[in-house]
């Protein structure tokens, strides 16, 4: 089993040393750390994504306080499900938070509830808003990307003249995916 540690603080002139010698005292193995702020994800946490896919089934990921790995619940929620999924405990040292207890569980199982209703609400807002802009003449609906006949056939031109599919798209103003799905269509014999 190995204990990873996760060190974050949003902005370059903040010091992680705090966070390092707290992780490192708790047993970490190794400790990855990062300056980036908690709201972002992805490849903006370059460190956060090592971690946790160097995380296997058995290790343990640890961290001071729990806005360290994410900010929103949203992040959290699947941030730990993940782990979970993999059989990789969490803990934060600060808050009793430690998935590989009955107390944790249930902790990360009302989290996850939360979540869930925070996004059904945003959705509930987000049909409301729609229906409003409806009734108002102001929403019509995703337009379409590509008009069928001329503008597949202008597309079909172009690349048989042998300009490169991000080309057609650039000069058409057709989306890369719809030249995709133009040839797609032309392979087969229809027309997208």
């Amino acid at each position: 089993m190995t204990t990873f540690g996760y060190a974050r603080v949003s902005t370059t002139d903040q010091h992680l040393d705090a966070q390092i010698e707290q992780l490192t005292a708790a047993g970490c193995d190794r400790v990855y750390q990062e300056k980036a702020s908690g709201t972002k994800t992805g490849s903006s946490r370059p460190q956060l994504a090592a971690m946790l896919a160097a995380a296997q089934q058995g290790d343990l990921v640890m961290v001071c306080k729990i806005d360290r790995i994410a900010r929103s619940v949203r992040d959290l929620v699947n941030i730990l499900h993940d782990l979970k999924e993999r059989g990789v405990a969490f803990k934060a040292i600060n808050s009793p938070f430690d998935t590989s207890t009955p107390v944790g569980k249930m902790t990360l199982q009302m989290l996850g509830v939360i979540a869930e209703f925070e996004r059904d609400l945003l959705l509930e807002r987000q049909r409301d808003g729609i229906d409003r802009a409806k009734a108002e003449g102001l929403y019509k609906g995703k337009s379409a990307t590509v008009t069928v006949g001329d503008t597949a056939e202008r597309v079909q031109a172009m690349l048989d003249m042998g300009l490169s599919k991000q080309r057609v798209a650039d000069q058409t103003g057709v989306s890369l995916a719809s030249v995709y799905r133009i040839v797609r269509a032309a392979a087969v014999g229809g027309v997208a």
